[in-house]
């Protein structure tokens, strides 16, 4: 059930302007939603029969789903420290005003770089990074991220200790 080619990318709509709204959801997709967030790799047989629907009922409405963008694909949560990355840290960033989307792509590449917000208040951004080390962290916020030329300043928060919050298959 992955996205699959022929898939616009995620930011995509910024390039080829606005897409429609999405169709309104009904009871059944949000339990499908609900299924899906527990478990992304559920069969299309294991979703219809846990919502009581034909698998072609469910295969038409997962992909529904996805052509609507509703569901922006599918991935597995990692456990950052058995993946390696010892340090974890949302940077919050003031950047020159109307500059978020070239900040975004510079961004996008950096090694780490997990999610990424535009918020409203003291700051602009906020980027949520995982990095083997403090000594990459900092690599990462004093020489790729400050040098960004439409970066202002950055705090770094360290993450301490993460829970995931999404429920467990």
């Amino acid at each position: 059930m992955a996205s699959g080619p022929g898939r616009a990318p995620e930011g995509a709509e910024d390039r080829a302007g606005p897409r429609p709204p999405a169709r309104p959801l009904d009871p059944i997709d949000r339990d499908i939603l609900r299924l899906l967030r527990a478990d992304g790799r559920a069969s299309i047989r294991s979703v219809a029969e846990r919502v009581h629907v034909s698998r072609a009922n469910a295969y038409a409405r997962i992909n529904r789903l996805l052509d609507d963008g509703v569901i922006r694909g599918f991935s597995a949560r990692i456990d950052q420290e058995r993946a390696g990355h010892g340090a974890s840290a949302y940077i919050t960033l003031k950047i020159v005003q109307n500059s978020w989307r070239d900040v975004r792509e510079k961004l996008r590449e950096l090694p780490g770089a997990a999610h990424m917000a535009l918020v409203s208040g003291d700051f602009d951004v906020l980027l949520l990074v995982h990095t083997p080390d403090n000594r990459a962290l900092r690599d990462l916020v004093l020489t790729r991220i400050q040098s960004m030329p439409e970066v202002l300043s950055t705090r770094t928060l360290l993450v301490f200790e993460e829970t995931d919050l999404e429920p467990d298959p």
